[in-house]
């Protein structure tokens, strides 16, 4: 069975949120086993709206993590877990690991390799990749990362421009270090799911109004739907590679310039980074998320 951490800027977008369910459904399901979850962006709701949200879907005292100091820029938070907190009891930021030592932990402990899905900022990544070895592991971050992990599926980027321009390489100051880092020093390979993609289609219209991920959506603002650019990344990680979720790619180099955020790709067959570009109509893709958060 294949095991998977994700990590999510859960406090911005509510795309996060349909991204969790696909992810949650699949670890219920049995079809992989979903280890943690590390929250690169805190408020103050953080850590107990997506505790409620995750026993909402049937898995208790998951692993959470938390970069309790990743609280730069986000003025558009808590449209939807302050509510949340309304639904239930679930832990608190107190409670949650350092973001850096859950993947450490989880890493080390790994039988197998793990797949990586980010879909937020990038510093807890950055960090891991820098890190030294310490009381959980004598290996430094890169070595845990080249031993225990099968690839890293990241939402992020803008690839259908030659200096694109998006929110997760761009927004903050730690995460365009990290994703520079990222780009420059992963040992196993990165899929890149880019903002061209998913802005193009939209999931969550059909839920019904008592489920509480359509009231994630329509208390974000969005009831018809939501760009899918995180379940989308999180479908595709599923998938195991893009041809079997219905993309091609383009194989090559990648970079972020950690002063902007702005990325550039140096094509090459041979390359260890892809980015997806897409081979079917938006129905298509909209029609395989709408499968995987139907109500049950």
């Amino acid at each position: 069975m294949r095991e998977f951490i994700l990590g999510t800027d859960w406090g911005e977008d509510c795309d996060d949120a349909i991204a969790v369910r696909v992810l949650a459904r699949a670890h219920v399901n049995g079809d992989i086993k979903l280890l943690g979850i590390a929250v690169n962006a805190c408020i103050e709701s953080s850590v107990e709206s997506l505790d409620i949200f995750l026993q909402n879907e049937g898995i208790e005292n998951l692993p959470i993590g938390l970069d309790r100091s990743a609280t730069e820029g986000l003025g558009n938070a808590g449209k939807y877990q302050n509510d949340l907190l309304l639904q239930g009891k679930g832990r608190h930021n107190e409670d949650a690991e350092d973001g850096v030592r859950l993947y450490r932990r989880l890493l080390a402990g790994a039988k197998g390799k793990v797949d990586i899905v980010e879909i937020g900022f990038l510093q807890i990544v950055g960090d891991l990749l820098s890190s030294e070895g310490d009381d959980i592991s004598p290996l430094s971050g890169l070595e845990l990362v080249k031993e225990k992990v099968a690839g890293f599926w990241v939402m992020a980027g803008r690839w259908d421009e030659e200096k694109g321009t998006e929110y997760n390489f761009c927004h903050t100051a730690r995460g365009r270090e990290g994703a520079s880092i990222l780009c420059k020093t992963c040992p196993v390979p990165i899929t890149f799911l880019g903002f061209e993609i998913g802005e193009r289609v939209i999931t969550g219209k059909q839920l019904p109004k008592d489920d509480m991920l359509k009231r994630v959506l329509c208390l974000y603002g969005t009831p018809e739907g939501r760009c899918s650019w995180d379940p989308l990344t999180a479908e595709l990680a599923l998938s195991g590679s893009a041809l079997a979720a219905g993309y091609g790619e383009v194989r090559g180099y990648a970079s972020v310039d950690p002063s902007d955020g702005t990325n550039s790709f140096v094509k090459d067959p041979n390359g260890p980074h892809a980015y997806v570009v897409a081979a079917h109509e938006t129905d298509y893709y909209a029609d395989q998320i709408e499968h995987l958060i139907d109500v049950r």
